[in-house]
């Protein structure tokens, strides 16, 4: 139908990757949907290697919380009693679960508190935004976690099952397929209260510690992030996050232990969550709720969200984002 003499023009389509997309460098401060992706992508990487990473520690304090009076011998020696009776393999109980449900988490909690932090600068202004940072850091990072925690609540649940029963399940898709026969939809979401009494006031702690240990450093340096090398705010970033990660374990802890317990088959009695809760609190004691555990948590959760910040920093600067930090228009 075409002439000799015709050109034909072909039009070349290429459909980029998602993975190119995010690695596509973000104008800088263009908070647009691509930023909060890129967040929400490199939250989800930083939670699920760092919980992944500390599996293993996570297994012992568990088992701690679960029953201080066999592992009675700290931290140490609950890793030689776990590797002595079960093998060095049962350190990795629960792996699946844990990579899995916190890379959900982190999606929508680093995500979340970068769309709710910035979205009230944007309404409040930079001034007054700047007056009220910490309460805008611990409110995005209630509402972020809460939306976390619907996705994390399942995961979790199968985690502390296999934890505590190691012949529970053949790993993430067996645990669930067995709870879900067992104890219907309801058996996943049994801890969702403690969930948030824990993992709530520790988000709210990590972020707004973390934003206020990073403004001191960064004050007593007489630098702004901008004006320092990625290697020096790396190095921002794990300092503050080892503080804020002690801070945060210390304030979720009682919860923690709750979380733990009603987890476990039969604890606290048959009746409902709250009530089972009621018991559970009363037969441990507030002081052993605050103590049991504690130090190998602290340990855990200091190294875990100093790596949640370095890795998300990291990552962010990898796929081209520039992190929005606070401002203060006086100080310019």
């Amino acid at each position: 139908f075409f002439s000799p003499h015709q050109k034909v023009y072909t039009i070349n389509t290429t459909i980029m990757p998602i993975g190119s997309v995010l690695v596509a460098p973000s104008p800088k401060k263009n908070y647009d949907l691509m930023y909060y992706l890129k967040g929400a992508a490199a939250g989800g990487i930083c939670c699920s290697v760092t919980h992944g990473a500390l599996t293993p520690v996570d297994v012992v304090k568990t088992r701690v919380q679960l029953d201080p009076i066999k592992y009675n011998k700290g931290l140490i020696g609950g890793f030689r009693q776990v590797i002595a009776e079960e093998g060095v393999m049962a350190l990795s109980t629960g792996f699946g679960a844990t990579a899995s449900g916190y890379f959900v988490q982190g999606w929508f909690k680093f995500g979340g508190v970068e769309l709710f932090k910035i979205k009230a600068v944007e309404s409040l202004g930079e001034e007054k935004a700047w007056e009220n940072k910490t309460n805008i850091y611990l409110a995005s990072a209630a509402v972020a976690e809460f939306i976390a925690d619907i996705f994390l609540c399942p995961l979790e649940a199968v985690r502390i099952r296999a934890v505590s029963d190691p012949e529970f399940c053949d790993g993430l898709a067996d645990g669930f397929g067995k709870m879900l026969k067992q104890e219907g939809i309801g058996g996943f979401y049994s801890g969702f209260g403690p969930i948030l009494f824990k993992q709530i006031p520790y988000t709210m702690a990590k972020f707004a510690v973390q934003g206020a240990a990073a403004d001191a450093i960064y004050g007593s340096m007489g630098k702004a992030p901008s004006e320092l090398s990625s290697g020096t705010n790396l190095g921002v970033s794990l300092t503050s996050g080892v503080i804020a990660g002690v801070a945060a374990a210390i304030i979720s802890h009682p919860a923690d232990t709750l979380l733990s317990k009603v987890n476990k088959a039969g604890a606290g009695g048959d009746g409902s969550t709250v009530s089972r809760l009621i018991n559970i609190a009363k037969e441990t004691g507030f002081v052993k709720l605050c103590t049991v555990g504690l130090l190998p948590r602290c340990v855990m959760i200091g190294t875990l969200t100093a790596g949640q910040f370095g890795i998300f920093d990291t990552v962010m600067n990898a796929l081209g984002a520039s992190k929005f930090h606070f401002h203060n228009p006086n100080a310019e």
